[in-house]
């Protein structure tokens, strides 16, 4: 066989997707460091998954289809950079095949270039040693020999070993890597997902396993946080078969009846979310263009009632507090925070809107665009504080309509370093360079716990040792909490530090993180020390200097 037609394409690609999946724990535990918060194959999984719910979720039956939708659900579930980094390979992919009947051997060469330029682009500074350089030398590879052949098998065949034989290099080109004894992990799933492409080629396709969830769809069930009185009532998703308006257009048009809108698509399908208080009127709307499919409205009121009830003084404050804070700046704050103290603190500060997520939770593409919806501001900006989120943020400003500033914090103490040089009197564009400049006068440390024996950085570690990562280096392990966490600070304080702040998880009481304060104090008598409850998971301590 030398052509793969659309049925074929859809079943290697949900084969791709199922082994994806079910080796998504195994690709979380390549992780360089030993900690509790691998996450590559969560985030490709997660990101795949929902590619694949959007080729589900309708009649597809040409080639074209098939790109359009995996690129529509990759682009919408993103998570993490190794998920936004998949979803531009498959949207890559997509465009070289376009308006193709059938796949010629040439044409998935030419397609595995494009899917190699179009992710190499997305990536500020590419890293060599990654999912990248195992893509681009299985481009390299297609580009070379796809002339040679005339069976698609052992083309994929041979494209499947030299993408194996690349990862195996990958500790070669990044000492990290090669410190841990690991491959490249986002490397690894990208030949994971190949793996099961070629076997839904040769008619044994990957299922997936039983134990495994339901793939979350682009209108994955809503978990609708509110605070305060809830305005829209009614949590109202529909699709419109149309070719008379596009997306941006009917978004202007119904944008008054609600908030939390998403309105994506293209080619005669439009897909719609909004909370409203008359989801009849917005379908209505939306059947002078077309017909309408896949209706779902949940009375949102009814779900949260006693929530409401039980919460509605503590919110209502809090909601006062956050609407007069984005009348007094003029713009909106987005922040990304695991733990409600860090939250509290985030919102004391002036962030409008919290999305809660960090290393084990990435917040998706579509998180972000709802965040940034439900904000009355246009100027907005974006605290990612976790270097694995922050081109999911990226990418959802480059989507959404309004002016959308990513500050690229990559940890908990940058995005305070930068709150805290925000100024009310500062137009957004000052601010914008203000707080960016900020987040490099301050130092990051995270105490946490090894997940497996390994060796880093010149010390030996064993399974569940405390482990201090102070600036993205391990520089200190040991069998108790206090003594690492001292060490760590240790390294991370110079003669021109001033003041240290510790935020505590949800497993070290207010008792023991007083008593490590006050052998901190007597350490370093000329330096401020403060302690807050930051309630983060996984991690004893998270440490800031400045």
């Amino acid at each position: 066989m030398s052509k793969i037609d659309a049925v074929l394409l859809k079943e290697m690609i949900l084969s791709g997707a199922n082994n994806l999946v079910n080796e998504k724990a195994l690709i979380d535990k390549l992780n360089v460091f030993p900690v509790p918060d691998g996450d590559t194959g969560t985030n490709m999984s997660l990101t795949i998954e929902s590619a694949v719910s959007e080729l589900e979720s309708s009649n597809i039956n040409t080639i074209t289809e098939i790109g359009k939708a995996i690129t529509k659900g990759s682009l919408m579930g993103a998570r993490g950079n190794s998920g936004v980094i998949l979803s531009q390979l498959l949207r890559g992919f997509a465009k070289s095949i376009e308006n193709k009947e059938e796949l010629t051997i040439e044409d998935i060469a030419l397609a595995l270039d494009s899917a190699r330029e179009v992710a190499y682009k997305a990536v500020i500074k590419p890293v060599e040693g990654t999912i990248l350089t195992v893509v681009r030398q299985t481009a390299e590879e297609a580009l070379k020999i796809y002339k040679n052949h005339k069976d698609m098998k052992f083309f994929l065949e041979e494209l499947l070993e030299a993408s194996n034989n690349s990862l195996n290099h990958t500790p070669e080109l990044l000492k990290a890597l090669k410190d841990a004894n690991v491959v490249d992990s986002g490397g690894k799933g990208f030949v994971v997902f190949f793996e099961g492409l070629y076997r839904g080629f040769i008619g044994e396709p990957v299922k997936k396993d039983k134990s495994e969830k339901l793939a979350p769809a682009l209108f994955e069930e809503d978990i609708h946080i509110f605070e305060g009185e809830l305005e829209f009532g009614y949590c109202t998703e529909f699709m419109v078969k149309t070719t008379k308006i596009i997306p941006e257009d009917f978004k202007k048009e119904i944008e008054s009846y609600g908030d939390s809108l998403i309105v994506v698509g293209d080619d005669g399908l439009i897909k719609i979310h909004i909370h409203t208080n008359n989801p009849g009127e917005v379908m209505e709307k939306a059947i002078n263009y077309g017909d309408l499919d896949r209706i779902k409205i949940e009375n949102m009121r009814l779900q949260h009632e006693v929530r409401i009830e039980q919460n509605k003084d503590a919110k209502a404050e809090v909601v006062l507090e956050s609407s007069r804070a984005e009348i007094n700046k003029g713009f909106g704050i987005i922040s990304v925070a695991m733990g409600d103290g860090l939250s509290k603190i985030m919102k004391d500060f002036g962030v409008d809107h919290i999305i809660e997520g960090g290393q084990t939770m990435n917040p998706s593409t579509k998180d972000f665009l709802e965040a940034i919806d439900k904000i009355k501001a246009n100027d907005i900006f974006i605290l990612p504080n976790n270097s694995n989120i922050i081109m999911a943020a990226t990418q959802a400003s480059e989507i959404s309509t309004k002016n959308i500033k990513v500050i690229p914090t990559k940890t908990i103490p940058q995005g305070f370093q930068a709150l805290m040089n925000m100024s009310l009197q500062s137009s957004f564009e000052d601010n914008l360079s203000s707080m960016t400049e900020s987040i490099g006068y301050v130092k990051s440390g995270q105490v946490t716990f090894a997940v497996r024996d390994t060796s880093a950085d010149g010390l030996e570690i064993s399974k569940d040792d405390i482990i201090g990562i102070g600036e993205k280096k391990i520089v200190s392990a040991g069998k108790e909490i206090s003594a690492v966490t001292k060490m760590l600070i240790e390294n991370l304080v110079d003669e021109d530090s001033e003041i240290i702040s510790l935020f505590y998880g949800e497993d070290i009481n207010e008792d023991e993180a007083e008593s490590l304060i006050e052998e901190l104090e007597e350490a370093y008598p000329d330096l401020d020390i403060e302690l807050y409850h930051g309630g983060q998971p996984l991690y004893y301590y998270i440490i800031s200097v400045e």
